[in-house]
């Protein structure tokens, strides 16, 4: 077994990863009864065709020039095709009441029209851009590759075909421009983490994909690298557990090694149903360095370390909660000013019925859970404490604000997750606030008009805005015809706390003083700040530090918040400058890099990336 080395975050469960030790490849059957088709009976209703439509005049070359790779000079940006009218089934919407209680409720922009892909995967690097990428199984996006740049196409039945679509974009979220990157493999449904230096490492996906290990790095002209886990990573830190047929968990390998297996792990085989509901398992690092580990309705404190499970939790009842069932869950902030007294808790939302996915083979649609749970896995006798949100939801994101709240939004009111297997779009985000007693802790804010079902994706910015973007219930890119069209186009949506009333009390990091050496374990950490008004003093300000995660499937993988202890505090007129002691060890906060804000009376900075490390 390698050493897992905390220099970076654990990497969670890819989909569709490798299969089981026997070599075999036929994922998507798992245990010889379903065909390939059935992930995705619902796509086209049982229809079959082009997702963008080839263009008409022109003659064989025009042809060949959208099919093949940007021309000299070209972004290589495809316009999106018109969507048709809203379907009754599109139209057939959830809309909740809005909270205007506590005033601004949130607001939404549109930042792009056309993203060039749909961002089934996402991730917020930082050099300032968002990586999207999608998977190659749905064949042409919206963006060509530059020339010379084209991919082989191994599934292709034409010897030497070439596939000169992009499948990924860089993203800059501030103007909307994109730049093309070029993937070998299929990432369908994979997994991510960032290394210790911010390389994003991704790992899994499907077909020639489903053993590949990716590494990407933040820079304008980078682009994928690609290896299979018998070859050199630079860094042996990450976990990857489970995967379709995959009942297992193994390390990435470490410079000069190859996996010759992978560790059997029978939490997953136990929690394996007849349509799974396992998939993309949720999986927290936890203070005390073992890892919580959540599949089905069951779960388990695990000592990867030993490979020994510490202690096996209280099912959760009322239904499945992963892949194809899809809730939302989270690790709540650390608060690091408790000292001993911190307590590490997760949370599960919604979820839906074990039998969603086999009913929606019919044309049957449940209600999503509206249940939300929380436990303290390191707890001796811990159990669930249950809560209820406003409304069900399915295939759903969380995302944790720098003020340590949650935001919960995307995803659908009925069904699960699957390729035209969810019904009713909910297009109301809800704001969730864990220090409030039990009973209050939900706020319904102003919706969307976008829906963001299956293959949706959000993240946070640094700017303390919401990324949002993809959606794609379909097996192709197809913006007709269809109850849901392809998404691209991409959102951002401004939470409660950058509200007008609240704007005379936004503070601003000063960049200069932000020590460039990053932040070391268990040291302090000095830094200054201004406000637009006085009398901000050290009892209105907290200070947070968040890991970006790598999002899919309605999970944030890696991702957590820490509250840092104010050790001192200094003002002078509208500057402040401010110490905070540094979190102590990895196991709270793994080496890489994070996003840095103060919360100077409820309002957010925004962030400056710093790099945690020895």
């Amino acid at each position: 077994m390698w050493p897992l080395l905390l220099r970076a975050a654990v990497v969670y469960a890819a989909l569709l990863a490798a299969g089981e030790a026997d070599g075999s490849h036929d994922v998507l059957d798992i245990f010889g009864t379903r065909s390939e088709s059935d992930y995705y009976r619902n796509a086209f209703q049982g229809r079959q065709g082009q997702a963008v439509p080839l263009p008409r005049g022109g003659g064989l070359r025009r042809e060949q020039q959208e099919l093949g790779a940007a021309g000299p000079g070209g972004s290589g940006l495809s316009k999106a095709p018109p969507r048709s009218a809203p379907s009754k089934v599109a139209l057939d919407s959830l809309k909740l009441p809005v909270d205007t209680s506590a005033g601004f409720a949130g607001g939404w922009n549109l930042v792009s029209e056309n993203s060039g892909v749909s961002a089934m995967h996402l991730v917020v690097m930082q050099h300032g851009k968002a990586i999207m990428f999608d998977t190659c199984t749905t064949g042409r996006s919206l963006m060509r590759l530059p020339p010379g740049r084209c991919r082989p196409d191994p599934r292709s039945k034409q010897p030497g075909a070439m596939d000169c679509w992009a499948h990924a974009v860089e993203f800059d979220y501030n103007t909307g421009a994109l730049r093309s990157l070029k993937i070998v493999t299929d990432t369908w449904c994979s997994s991510g983490a960032f290394d210790a230096d911010g390389n994003m490492v991704q790992t899994g996906g499907f077909f020639e994909g489903d053993k590949s290990v990716r590494y990407l790095s933040a820079c304008g002209t980078c682009d994928w690298k690609e290896y299979g886990t018998q070859l050199v990573l630079p860094d042996g830190s990450f976990i990857v557990i489970g995967g379709r047929r995959a009942f297992s968990y193994e390390f990435v390998p470490a410079a000069g090694r190859a996996n010759a297996r992978a560790t059997p792990l029978r939490l997953l085989r136990d929690t394996t149903d007849d349509v799974e509901n396992n998939l993309y398992p949720f999986v927290n690092l936890l203070p005390d360095g073992t890892l919580f580990i959540f599949a089905n309705d069951r779960s388990i404190v695990f000592n990867y370390r030993t490979g020994q499970v510490v202690r096996e939790l209280p099912i959760l009842p009322g239904g499945a909660r992963n892949y194809p069932a899809s809730a939302m869950s989270t690790l709540l902030p650390l608060d690091l000013r408790k000292g001993a007294g911190l307590s590490a808790e997760v949370i599960i939302c919604g979820g839906t019925t074990k039998n969603a996915f086999k009913l929606g083979e019919t044309g049957t649609f449940p209600p999503a859970l509206r249940d939300c749970a929380r436990i303290n896995p390191s707890k001796p006798g811990a159990r669930w404490a249950l809560d209820q949100m406003p409304s069900g939801r399915v295939m759903g994101d969380v995302l944790i604000l720098p003020t340590g709240d949650l935001l919960m939004l995307n995803g659908a009111a009925k069904g699960c997750s699957g390729w035209g297997f969810g019904r009713q779009a909910l297009l109301s985000p809800v704001l969730y606030s864990p220090y409030l007693r039990r009973g209050k802790r939900f706020r319904v804010l102003n919706p969307s008009n976008i829906p963001r079902m299956y293959h949706s994706t959000s993240a946070l910015l640094p700017d303390a805005t919401v990324l949002v973007a993809g959606s794609n219930t379909n097996s192709a890119y197809n913006f007709s015809g269809v109850d849901f069209p392809t998404e691209v186009r991409v959102e951002r949506f401004t939470p409660p706390y950058l509200g007008p009333q609240l704007s005379p009390n936004r503070p601003a990091i000063d960049a200069a003083s932000v020590p460039r050496d990053g932040m070391r374990y268990g040291a302090r950490f000095t830094f200054r700040f201004t406000t637009p008004a006085q009398g901000v003093g050290q009892g209105d300000v907290k200070v947070t530090m968040y890991a970006p995660p790598f999002t899919t499937h309605g999970y944030s993988m890696n991702q957590r918040l820490l509250i840092l202890p104010v050790t001192a505090f200094a003002a002078q007129g509208q500057r402040h400058t401010v110490t905070v002691d540094a979190p102590p060890k990895p196991e709270l906060a793994p080496p890489g890099y994070y996003m840095v804000y103060v919360v100077a009376k409820g309002v957010p900075s925004k962030a400056a990336w710093v790099k945690m490390h020895k």
